[in-house]
């Protein structure tokens, strides 16, 4: 009954009511947009990131992270990987690296080179990095030979075909020194990487640098990226007394989540605004829906309706008109949030150049998200301001003079 009451005293003016409306659809259609953008360029941020640099979550010796140095490279062999691949159902694969930094050279030119023995199929599977090849080919798991990030390639002045010396350090003060044919180049979406990578088999890296059996790191990437703080849990809980470390990428790129959290407050700076704004707008609706149906109040309360029926139809009514521009905002915002979910919006010219610049990898493209989180918040605000803006009708009623009321 008192549903249908409200409903019906929304109607009575109907202007006011689908301005109010309008204005809500429009405020969380506009905040949906901005949190999806948002989330989007965030995730395509850390994906990318994760996937050409330091993968979403790392296994590696305990003293490593603090001295990323080949004496404390982590044995690996396949009781520790299948140790790692039980630990938790939601590890999707295991990728062995072995890092580390050596000399680079052609017949003319020298450049610091950060040398990563792979397998690519694996590589592959996680980050597609053989369909980045623009020169030559990849080597097979074994080949004796490498293959240059185009940036290094170019300073080195080297193409497919030739010689690429190799000079450094292996485990434990090992001269570390190679001849290797240059098999392929790769252009890295990574603009730091592109010119210093060199790629080659995980087993020769391990012949040259004198560690047989062991890796600089494990990546582990999880079925979905939300698994990833429950897989390190279960990790450390099984991998602590094996001298062990696990990294989330959070702790291994606290640049990239600060640039992120600066960019969430930007984002509700903007939203709390907006809603602001709204908030003033939908009180005023309110205000109005109060003061110019005072003598109406009166006249209820006299005939023996109670006061707290009376709070509810305000409550009803405030509470109506929420949830009908949520719903709007929803109906209108979802089918076009999606739509560029699917197709996300190419950059071109300076935009794109910008996104280069910024090094990430990142495609020049704004990509949105669809994540839950980002629809159900944008509702929750709306009615929580709906909650505290019906206060004032309440305490109008409550306080209401029936005699004076019903003069008016």
């Amino acid at each position: 009954m008192i549903t249908v009451l409200a409903w019906r005293n929304l109607w009575r003016n109907y202007r006011r009511t689908l301005i109010t409306v309008t204005s809500i659809i429009f405020a969380v259609m506009l905040a949906l947009f901005v949190g999806s953008l948002n989330r989007g360029t965030h995730n395509q941020m850390i994906d990318s990131m994760s996937r050409f640099h330091t993968g979403y979550l790392q296994v590696q010796d305990s003293l490593y992270q603090d001295e990323p140095s080949l004496d404390n490279a982590l044995y690996f062999d396949e009781n520790l990987a299948a140790e790692i691949e039980n630990a938790h159902p939601e590890i999707l694969s295991l990728l062995p690296r072995l890092e580390t930094f050596m000399l680079a050279a052609s017949d003319e030119q020298t450049r610091g080179a950060m040398v990563l023995g792979v397998e690519p199929r694996k590589e592959q599977q996680l980050n597609d990095l053989t369909d980045r090849i623009t020169a030559g080919s990849f080597f097979e798991p074994g080949d004796r030979a490498v293959v240059l990030a185009e940036g290094l390639a170019g300073r080195l002045n080297l193409t497919v075909g030739d010689s690429l010396i190799l000079l450094g350090q292996g485990r434990f003060g090992m001269t570390a020194a190679g001849l290797y044919e240059i098999q392929g180049l790769v252009r890295h979406p990574i603009r730091d990487m592109n010119n210093q990578m060199v790629y080659m088999s995980l087993p020769e890296a391990q012949w040259l640098l004198s560690a047989e059996d062991y890796v600089s790191s494990i990546l582990l990437t999880p079925t979905e990226v939300r698994h990833t703080d429950e897989i390190a849990a279960s990790l450390r809980d099984q991998l602590d007394e094996g001298g062990l470390r696990i990294l989330t990428w959070q702790e291994m790129m606290p640049e990239v989540l600060q640039l992120i959290e600066l960019d969430i407050a930007q984002q509700y700076l903007m939203v709390g605004i907006l809603y602001i704004v709204i908030g003033f707008g939908l009180f005023g609706t309110v205000l109005m829906m109060t003061l110019e149906r005072l003598r109406e109040f009166g006249v209820l309360l006299s005939v023996g309706m109670k006061r707290y029926q009376l709070c509810m139809v305000m409550f009803a009514e405030t509470l109506l008109i929420s949830l009908l521009g949520v719903m709007g905002g929803f109906l209108i915002g979802y089918p076009l949030i999606y739509f560029f979910y699917r197709n996300p919006i190419p950059l071109t010219g300076d935009m794109a150049a910008v996104v280069e610049e910024m090094g990430m990898g990142m495609e020049a493209a704004l990509t949105f998200s669809i994540d839950p989180d980002i629809f159900w918040t944008q509702g929750l605000i709306i009615f929580i301001l709906a909650f505290v803006i019906c206060l004032y009708p309440i305490i109008k009623i409550s306080r209401l003079n029936i005699l004076e009321a019903s003069r008016k």
